[in-house]
């Protein structure tokens, strides 16, 4: 690994556990029907949404019922925001941060998520003025392994895509980087530990671990 320039942030289980309350939310939602979802099943939507596979109508398939999708999707929306209120940023999100700033490295996001979802949380948490930009599929750009998103994040940081690194956590996410060619470093969580990720460049545990590893180049 060297020293980057610049680097990009996936948002949902990089900088916050986004995407465990997301999946709680279903997990929820699936019992009080009397249903299950594991993980596995849940995948295709890590790093890409509901582009790829939609646990709404996955849901309306097993029950073979309608839903009220207007009703649900805020309910479901105000228990995995309540979640995420108490757990905050994810372990050495701020520390890396504050270091990239001493370092001068110029950062940005790119999600798969909405902007409102992304900037609002950014926001929320006092973080969204430490990025150059944030870049994310309603503003217009296909959804990760596509690699629109972080060749607009690369381009916005006016640097070479090899003093770029990028910071994943899913599958969708590192195919993403492969296809945009910036280096790429995995990150697994409790969502994303099962996952393939030969294509990323590197991969650590942790934050904490990408921290003290870039500290020591």
């Amino acid at each position: 690994m060297r020293l980057p320039k610049g680097i990009i942030f996936d948002f949902d289980g990089v900088l916050v556990d986004t995407e465990w309350a997301i999946y709680q939310s279903w997990v929820h939602l699936y019992a009080r029907e009397g249903q299950e979802i594991s993980i596995a099943t849940y995948a295709p939507c890590l790093g890409a949404g509901y582009s790829h596979w939609d646990p709404a109508a996955h849901l309306e398939k097993l029950t073979g019922k309608k839903y009220d999708w207007e009703k649900e999707t805020p309910a479901r929306q105000a228990m995995l925001e309540a979640d995420l209120e108490r757990s905050g940023l994810m372990d050495g999100a701020l520390e890396l941060l504050d270091w990239c700033a001493e370092q001068g490295i110029r950062l940005t996001v790119a999600s798969s998520s909405s902007r409102r979802w992304v900037q609002g949380w950014l926001e929320k948490l006092g973080i969204y003025d430490r990025f150059a930009g944030v870049f994310t599929r309603t503003d217009g750009y296909p959804v990760k392994p596509s690699p629109a998103l972080f060749e607009a994040a690369q381009q916005c940081l006016g640097l070479e895509k090899a003093d770029c690194l990028i910071i994943e956590d899913s599958e969708n996410g590192t195919i993403a980087a492969q296809n945009a060619a910036i280096p790429c470093v995995a990150i697994p969580n409790r969502m994303t530990e099962s996952s393939d990720f030969s294509r990323a460049s590197y991969r650590c545990a942790s934050l904490c671990a990408l921290l003290n590893a870039l500290r020591g180049l």
